[in-house]
């Protein structure tokens, strides 16, 4: 069994549903110190954080990844118990296979590979690890970030390993993401008896033309780089759960992913214009996660490049598509910051999955971006 398999299933055994990390970074840790990696807690609240650094000179090459995952849902839904990691034909099964405790065995494996060929390397080499990626995300890499800064120590490049490809490992990189913002609306009118509409007030009558208004706003048609910002509503509520009775509120929450072409205050004015035009009756609340960020294809970019092609014979696509990452965390300090993971097809899926030769592909291209960025 491999190095990298073996780790992988070992973290895979630990029930570390966010934001409980089961001493999975400790694990990591142990094994990293031995090879002359230094080990610092930066816990917050019950988050757990740890960031090991192997040298003090620059460039900082980092690799960034969390120890959390998400529920398995009802055990019995699952093939295989989803924290006993379980071999079936060429894939490893076991909650957090992709997402992506596969991905932080292939790093701490690679890491392990190249100081014994390298070293002397030049530079430093860091391990972000977080358990608080799947949760509120307001306790992890942000904190750990943050204080980093505070004492002027800085990541020249980074590497998250979230589940980023497609079909086969490699085939895409993140080399950005679109922004995030939340929010949840309510709209107050006046409950009744829907025999008596004249007595009431629906919020949810009152609301449905702005609804549609909202949900036809061209915000921006993205650019080179960026898919169209875009709204989605998630959720809606109302009634007191009686069919007789108008509701005397309506709640709606919706998400508005958005590109570099338009900013959260842009769109928190927008859609505040829209509801008072409208003359709803209205409290509104915000929660951003994350702007909009973008790592121009330099030394990191082309390295991961030459990495991917050198281990599997492909050449990844370049993309900012899909959801938010800690990515979002590390790159407004100036570092360069990309996305590159296991095949994200099973991720958060009843019987979650690696491919096993994408696993051992994954340590090499990771062992290669170090030969290629710090030798």
């Amino acid at each position: 069994m491999s190095a990298t398999l073996e780790l992988a299933k070992e973290l895979i055994r630990q029930p570390s549903v966010t934001p409980e990390d089961c001493g999975c970074q400790s694990i990591v840790s142990n094994r990293l110190q031995a090879c002359g990696f230094r080990t610092e807690a930066m816990n917050f609240g019950e988050v757990r954080n740890t960031w090991l650094r192997r040298g003090s000179e620059s460039p900082l090459l980092a690799f960034a990844g969390h120890t959390d995952v998400v529920p398995p849902g009802p055990e019995a839904h699952w093939s295989s118990a989803p924290f006993t990691p379980v071999i079936r034909g060429e894939c490893l099964y076991g909650r957090g296979a992709a997402d992506m405790k596969s991905s932080i065995a292939a790093m701490t494996v690679a890491c392990e590979n190249f100081i014994r060929l390298h070293p002397d390397h030049r530079g430093s080499i860091a391990l972000l690890l977080t358990s608080d990626e799947e949760g509120s995300a307001v306790n992890g890499t942000v904190q750990v970030i943050q204080q980093l800064q505070a004492r002027n120590e800085n990541i020249d490049w980074c590497i998250v390993g979230e589940p980023t490809s497609s079909n086969t490992v490699g085939d895409t990189l993140k080399i950005g993401r679109r922004g995030s913002l939340s929010a949840t609306l309510y709209i107050t009118g006046i409950q009744g008896h829907v025999a008596y509409p004249q007595a009431a007030r629906n919020p949810i009558h009152e609301f449905a033309p702005a609804l549609d208004e909202l949900v036809s706003i061209h915000w921006d048609s993205g650019n080179e780089h960026f898919p169209a910002t875009s709204l989605q509503v998630s959720n809606v509520h109302a009634g007191t759960g009686a069919g007789n009775v108008i509701p005397g509120e309506l709640e709606v929450e919706f998400n508005v992913r958005f590109s570099t072409e338009t900013t959260s205050d842009a769109i928190q004015s927008r859609v505040r214009q829209l509801l008072d035009r409208h003359k709803l009756d209205y409290t509104l609340n915000w929660n951003l996660s994350g702007h909009p960020f973008y790592c121009k294809p330099g030394r990191l970019v082309q390295a991961c490049e030459r990495a991917i092609h050198g281990t599997t014979g492909t050449r990844p696509e370049l993309s900012t598509s899909g959801g938010t990452s800690d990515g979002r965390f590390i790159a407004p300090t100036g570092a360069q910051v990309v996305e590159l993971g296991p095949v994200n097809e099973s991720i958060h899926k009843v019987d979650e999955h690696i491919d096993i030769s994408g696993l051992e592909q994954l340590t090499t291209i990771y062992e290669k971006v170090l030969q290629e960025l710090l030798t």
